[in-house]
């Protein structure tokens, strides 16, 4: 029995020789500059480091903030917050006030933490589904967000000056940043969810809630374990994504080490900080960049958060950052935080992988937008 009319195509099309010649031309194009086995060794190498370093880690913390939400979820945290916020929330975001608990829990984690809650129907039943795919938006712009906080905060200028300020003007950045990107993002799901309706299909009542069998402390057990066994399932949906996604992004934003290319993981072509250096003359200025190297903070950010943060240590003692950078670091490490490698993995696993790339787009208007609003604040302030 055949498919429906406009999911099927002839065996052999135009679109067979595009894509081999487009896949052909990839590899070629590693390999011109890597060397073929590099190239390969590196791919497969770097896929398995992330397996075992960062897909790991975000499964820990699936486990982790899952359990934290389903107690928060179980015992009516989440519906006070709706309560609450939702004053505050929808005019800003265009979101109910329990969405808040993605901009909490991402925050204290990582970006995957959205896909715990997602999968709670007691949390998701106060979104349409139009804004389901917006979670991961909103998510994403605060993930990592204490960690890189913190390690901002916690550095120090050529002449010991402290940039607390500017980290507190890049948090000021990254939600001016959020509301863009959650903005865009809800105007491309209103054309995926045309006939949504006012309220989620799930909702019967807002003003109740489902609690599991049992007196407060069995439920509180079972609610751990069961969003403990919610954080494995997505600590498992993300692995094709990460692996795949990621090592790419890694790839094309990792050179060539000390000594020559030898196959390792993280080594790359580094196209991505080369076409940040071409940007310059239009970042720079928008973002107050006076250093070349400065571009290649945020656009680290879009392959890894932590990977960027690093960077800044060693360029700061050469005094080739100010206190205006710090805040826009801060604001785009937050805002983007390695979203090019996690943001197919989290629609697809939120069931909406064709709005991967509305997604993708959302966000890099956003990230831009914080790094913008953070200069232009700490002008103003500073």
């Amino acid at each position: 029995m055949l498919m429906q009319k406009d999911r099927v195509k002839k065996s052999v099309s135009l679109e067979s020789f595009v894509f081999l010649a487009l896949f052909f031309g990839v590899v070629i194009a590693f390999s011109a500059k890597m060397g073929f086995v590099n190239f390969i060794n590196t791919f497969m190498n770097t896929g398995y480091e992330l397996l075992m370093d960062t897909v790991l880690y975000l499964t820990a913390v699936a486990v982790i903030i899952g359990a934290l939400s389903a107690l928060l979820v179980e015992f009516g945290v989440v519906s006070l917050l709706n309560k609450l916020l939702s004053p505050v929330m929808k005019p800003l975001y265009g979101l109910p006030g329990a969405s808040v608990m993605a901009v909490m829990l991402t925050y204290l984690s990582d970006n995957p933490a959205i896909l715990t809650l997602a999968d709670d129907e007691n949390f998701i039943k106060y979104f349409k589904k139009s804004q389901v795919p917006a979670l991961t938006n909103l998510g994403t712009s605060f993930g990592m967000g204490l960690i890189i906080s913190v390690f901002m905060a916690g550095l120090k200028g050529p002449s010991g000056e402290s940039y607390i300020s500017a980290v507190l003007i890049g948090n000021i950045g990254t939600v001016i940043g959020s509301i863009v990107s959650v903005r865009i993002m809800l105007g491309f799901t209103k054309k995926w969810a045309p006939d949504d309706l006012s309220k989620n299909i799930q909702t019967s009542n807002l003003d109740y809630r489902r609690v599991r069998e049992g007196g407060i402390g069995s439920r509180f057990i079972n609610a751990l374990m069961d969003g403990g066994k919610s954080g494995v399932h997505m600590g498992v949906a993300i692995i094709p994504g990460v692996i795949i996604i990621c090592s790419f992004v890694m790839l094309l934003n990792f050179g060539m080490p000390e000594g020559g290319y030898t196959g390792a993981a993280y080594e790359g072509i580094a196209f991505l900080p080369w076409l940040g250096k071409k940007l310059n003359f239009i970042l720079g200025p928008l973002l107050g960049f006076k250093s070349d190297a400065a571009i290649a903070v945020p656009i680290t950010a879009l392959g890894s958060a932590g990977a960027a943060i690093s960077l800044v240590p060693k360029m700061l003692s050469q005094g080739l950052f100010t206190g205006g950078n710090i805040a826009v670091f801060t604001a785009m490490c937050m805002c983007w935080s390695g979203y090019l490698s996690t943001h197919v993995a989290m629609m697809d696993s939120l069931g909406c992988p064709e709005l991967s790339g509305k997604a993708i787009l959302s966000h890099t208007v956003g990230g831009l937008v914080a790094g913008i609003s953070a200069h232009l604040i700490y002008s103003l302030v500073m």
